[in-house]
């Protein structure tokens, strides 16, 4: 067995010890009874804030509250609770006696990533898996292959044993989650509701961000969102960020020369990226480039964006639902790919164009067909079969409140 082999064993020995320790508290947490109006909801492992699925859930929910056709009580794990929340939701730090608790007495959980490895579920509490990408190139689950690490596969099948319904926006993820989730149980094809703001309140979120941000309500914005770099189960777990490759300056150039205007850039890190560090790694200050890392809803900065530039994120799949163009800047093509694994698909296969270096992104910006790229987007949706009309929160919390029905009418 090789040095690395020992050192992977060993570190799965230690987390399997931490959980079974873990998993002790909340058998101790079973004393307290369910209550089947309670939601535990948490975003990237606690790390994220309100944002994704469950905020646009948890708003649809609310409203019916507010009305007086329900009565939930939301709760919410964060690592941070100085983060900003409606009243109605409860902030609750995310200790292990505090998660346990109140996962052991709530009647729903609601979340965006993986629970916490030891986490053990009632009988009586439904878990709805709303996941936080939807189309993407890069692979998840067992389509990375001999690059899934062993702790990473066993943490997923722990998680998804206890899944009791996975959302889906599309015929392709819907056949796509049980390899990439490494899930065999209930998929509902309800479409993704942190892109109903996508089709609901891109006006608003253009004028919002704009008044929040300082910048002309006419300004042009580039919404650059580069995916999650660095870390990895099989080790203690770390990510490294280095200053964009990016030629911002020149990007800028390129956007108004193509499409007329003022341009800024929002530049947003991935939440798990964003939790460790205050701001975006920039070499040079630049009045016309603006953090909005810390903010926790993605997906209001892009309905608040006119392009959208990633590398290898699913928000590019998200963002082309307004008919923003979108381009991918992979500039460690190679080696993401000998790291992460084999694409989902060829990348001529995807509407976006492909640049590995600034000379090749400035010139697809140049050169952009907004007629070809629509043609290509509109083709692409429907093959993969996306379903997003916006309606999609409506769709969760009716699921939500049949279920709670079905609870009260079994007791």
């Amino acid at each position: 067995m090789h040095k690395t082999d020992i050192q992977e064993e060993l570190y799965i020995w230690k987390r399997k010890i931490k959980a079974f320790f873990s998993s002790l508290v909340y058998y101790v947490c079973r004393v307290f009874p369910i209550d089947p109006d309670k939601i535990v909801m948490w975003t990237f492992e606690g790390q994220g804030g309100y944002g994704c699925s469950p905020k646009y859930i948890a708003e649809e929910l609310l409203r019916r509250n507010r009305e007086g056709k329900t009565a939930f009580k939301i709760i919410w794990l964060l690592e941070d609770t100085e983060k900003e929340f409606p009243n109605e939701i409860q902030k609750v730090k995310n200790t292990l006696w505090r998660r346990a608790y109140h996962l052991s007495t709530a009647g729903f959980w609601i979340a965006n990533t993986r629970t916490f490895y030891g986490t053990r579920k009632r009988k009586g509490t439904i878990y709805l898996q709303t996941w936080h990408g939807t189309v993407a190139v890069k692979p998840i689950g067992k389509y990375r292959g001999d690059r899934l690490p062993k702790m990473a596969y066993l943490v997923s099948e722990y998680d998804s044993k206890m899944i009791d319904y996975a959302l889906s926006g599309s015929r392709w993820c819907t056949n796509m989650w049980p390899e990439g989730l490494i899930y065999d149980g209930v998929i509902v094809e309800t479409g993704t509701p942190r892109c109903d703001v996508l089709f609901r309140g891109v006006d608003e979120k253009h004028i919002q961000l704009r008044k929040e941000y300082h910048i002309p309500l006419d300004a042009n914005v580039l919404l650059y969102a580069p995916t999650f770099r660095g870390g990895s189960q099989n080790k203690n777990r770390q990510v490294e960020a280095e200053s964009s490759s990016l030629d911002f300056e020149r990007l800028i150039e390129a956007l108004e020369s193509r499409f007329g205007g003022t341009w800024y850039v929002f530049l947003r890190l991935h939440p798990q990226l964003a939790a460790q560090m205050d701001a975006f790694p920039m070499k040079k200050n630049n009045e016309r480039l603006i953090d909005v890392s810390q903010r926790p809803d993605m997906n209001e900065i892009i309905a608040a964006s006119d392009v959208c530039l990633t590398d290898y994120s699913s928000a590019l799949f998200e963002s082309f639902l307004t008919g923003m163009p979108g381009f991918i800047y992979a500039d460690d093509l190679k080696d993401y790919v000998a790291d992460r694994g084999d694409f989902m698909f060829q990348l001529d296969e995807i509407p976006f164009s492909v640049a590995c270096d600034n000379e090749e992104l400035v010139n697809h910006i140049l050169t952009f067909d907004s007629k070809v790229y629509d043609k290509k987007r509109l083709e692409f949706i429907k093959r993969l079969g996306i379903m997003e009309d916006g309606r999609a929160s409506e769709r969760v919390a009716d699921l939500v409140v049949k279920l709670r029905l079905e609870t009260e009418n079994k007791t």
